[in-house]
């Protein structure tokens, strides 16, 4: 039934909220800040809003990078270079990588009967170091990130881009696979293919962004795929 995968990287192949307390707690110590749990929750939740701002295109990327740690020196009343710390951040982001359970066997598994894409909304360079600490490029016929692309999951104009590159292939033989409603879920709806939400924590799906599939981990996948 279907063909093609396109395959969303942080938190449904790599643990992208391990690598992000691990460099997170080496850059604000690196700024003599203490990383307690109270501060790194904090820097997530204000993370996770620029993220959804930029997916909803009211900033741009740069304005994610550096805004994020203006927001939380000033939330937190301290002194420091946001650009700076964003520099040291990504630097710190970028070195390893951590496997959620049972991911790279499903890529294994995978890539023996599909034809499997990368599909990521992450930097650059973060996402380029982390793909060669984990060695998994060979599992995909191309990578698409954003930030190579010009455009962002969810808008119509970067699958479009995604499926420019992929050539002949076919929509309706085509599944987004990811763990974010907003930008993967929403994002293969806007581009007319089929969805299928990593979901490990059993969250309720709205209404009116309601994937095809559901699987609590890409190690589920390749059943879900022979089931079909």
């Amino acid at each position: 039934m279907y063909k093609y995968l396109l395959i969303d990287l942080d938190d449904t192949i790599l643990d992208f909220h391990m690598a992000e307390s691990v460099a997170l707690k080496k850059t604000l110590l690196a700024f003599g800040i203490e990383p307690t749990e109270a501060v790194c929750a904090q820097y997530s939740a204000i993370n996770k809003t620029y993220w959804e701002r930029l997916e909803r295109k009211e900033i741009t990327r740069a304005q994610v990078q550096t805004g994020r740690f203006e927001t939380l020196f000033e939330e937190l009343g301290v002194a420091a270079d946001a650009n700076e710390c964003c520099r040291t951040y990504m630097g710190n982001l970028s070195i390893g990588h951590y496997f959620l359970p049972g991911a790279l066997e499903a890529l294994e598994a995978l890539s023996k009967k599909y034809i499997l894409y990368m599909a990521s909304n992450g930097n650059a360079s973060v996402q380029a170091g982390r793909l060669k600490s984990a060695n998994i490029n060979h599992y995909f016929a191309d990578i698409f990130i954003s930030e190579d692309m010009g455009a962002d999951k969810p808008s119509k104009a970067y699958f479009e881009k995604c499926f420019a590159r992929m050539g002949d292939f076919n929509p309706a033989e085509t599944m987004m696979v990811g763990d974010s409603l907003t930008s993967d879920i929403r994002g293969g709806k806007n581009a007319g293919i089929a969805t299928c939400w990593v979901n490990p924590n059993g969250k309720t799906c709205p209404e009116d962004l309601q994937p095809d599939y559901q699987i609590e981990s890409l190690a589920q996948l390749p059943a879900l795929l022979e089931s079909l």
